[in-house]
């Protein structure tokens, strides 16, 4: 950080490469895909924004997590002010047992898993995330997904029969 906000490009190319490694795998962890995307972005903006902010005789790890925190509670808040859904009566409601009977047999079976399978087969096989940004949400090399998706799969295929 200091010597990108010397002028130095190179170097803040560098640190906004790994900046979005390492806010990728924080929001992965807290927020739901499309939640932990839109904080990602919005926590490299601020960070951006906010350089001239950082005092290179601080550490650089409690001002980039503290930024990060705010973002991550700023996703919060906004998900509980938009599960707040008026109902009216028109609304269909009919026909929705059997998705959410296979939505919590689903949950129930991929729980049975190992951490690191479950998370990647919903990464992937759920929330349609490429092999490449599973491995950067997760930390695990791409080989590694492939080989958790494979062998979770075979897992649930052989609890299901």
């Amino acid at each position: 950080m200091v010597a990108a906000r010397a002028g130095d490009g190179a170097a803040y190319e560098q640190l906004l490469r790994e900046l979005d490694r390492w806010l990728r795998a924080y929001y992965a962890r807290r927020l739901p895909y499309p939640a932990a995307e839109d904080a990602r972005q919005e926590a490299l903006l601020a960070i951006h924004a906010k350089r001239h902010t950082y005092s290179a005789s601080k550490p650089f790890g409690a001002w980039l997590a503290a930024i990060a925190r705010y973002k991550w509670i700023d996703r919060l808040r906004e998900a509980s002010r938009n599960s707040e859904l008026s109902l009216h009566e028109e609304i269909a409601i009919e026909g929705h047992e059997g998705a959410a009977i296979s939505a919590a047999a689903l949950d129930q079976l991929l729980g049975q898993l190992k951490p690191a399978q479950e998370r990647v087969i919903r990464l992937v096989k759920l929330n349609g995330l490429s092999i490449a940004h599973a491995s950067g949400a997760t930390g695990q090399s791409a080989a590694l997904v492939k080989i958790n998706i494979h062998r979770g799969l075979k897992k649930l295929a052989a609890l299901i029969s």
